[in-house]
């Protein structure tokens, strides 16, 4: 992983895969702002909705540095492939990518129970400039789920098929490294942490404090947030998200 400068929307991000970033960090002089929506919106639709609200803080949609996506259901690997491949579409379509690099995190699950009729947006982050230029910098750790190297196929999967307790705390271990290693990317602590999203539909009593807490050093003071929802992939059954910001904001849709 690389970290790679975006002049025009003012972070640096990770490099990762073609679908997604790994992180973004905002550069000095800016800080990045998360927004989740009242209610989710077709992704597509979504887009719009970011470029109203940018304006609206008189940002560029360069600016435009997360997102955070809901699937009505687990996609297969082919699936997937398809999937993000009409989103980064998109995201060229807006002039976003960074010589051919995708630059934006994303986190892309399925809830459990109620789930959208279609991809909705959930959430996004975009940079602002700061009144806080002493600060410590405010960033996005991209999803990351129980694959080896984050490989989009089959094979990658951590201990596939399986979903004893065991094999779910390899799972979480396998992705607290990934999230190591992204935060190291971006050159942030975990103590600037502040907020910790999981997404499985099994039971992660057992290991939440070993394999998780206990590896988060003074943010385990803020806990997780625990979403009843699949990894975007079949096969996949555990996913972290993480970020470190100071404004978070909800928009009505």
């Amino acid at each position: 992983m690389t970290l790679i400068d975006n002049p025009k929307g003012n972070y640096r991000f990770l490099t990762g895969i073609a679908p997604y970033s790994s992180g973004v960090v905002a550069k000095p002089g800016y800080e990045i702002v998360r927004a989740t929506l009242d209610q989710p919106v077709p992704y597509r639709q979504g887009f719009g909705l970011i470029e109203r609200h940018l304006s609206r803080q008189e940002q560029s949609r360069t600016a435009l540095c997360g997102l955070e996506l809901r699937a009505p259901k687990p996609f297969t690997f082919a699936g997937f492939a398809e999937f993000n491949q009409g989103y980064q579409n998109m995201l060229a379509d807006w002039e976003l990518l960074i010589d051919r690099h995708n630059p934006i995190a994303r986190t892309n699950v399925a809830p459990e129970l109620e789930p959208p009729a279609e991809p909705v947006l959930y959430a996004f982050s975009y940079t602002v400039p700061t009144h806080r230029p002493d600060a410590s910098p405010t960033f996005v750790i991209a999803g990351a789920g129980d694959l080896v190297n984050q490989e989009l196929k089959p094979e990658a999967v951590v201990r596939p098929g399986e979903t004893s307790i065991e094999a779910m705390r390899a799972k979480a271990a396998h992705v607290m490294e990934a999230m190591h290693s992204r935060l190291a990317g971006v050159e942030a602590p975990w103590s600037h942490v502040t907020a910790v999203d999981i997404y499985t539909v099994h039971s992660i009593h057992a290991y939440l404090g070993p394999t998780i807490l206990a590896l988060m050093g003074r943010a385990a003071i803020h806990g997780v947030h625990w979403f009843y929802s699949r990894p975007p992939i079949v096969g996949v059954e555990f996913e972290m998200d993480l970020r470190g910001v100071r404004q978070e904001i909800r928009l009505a849709t």
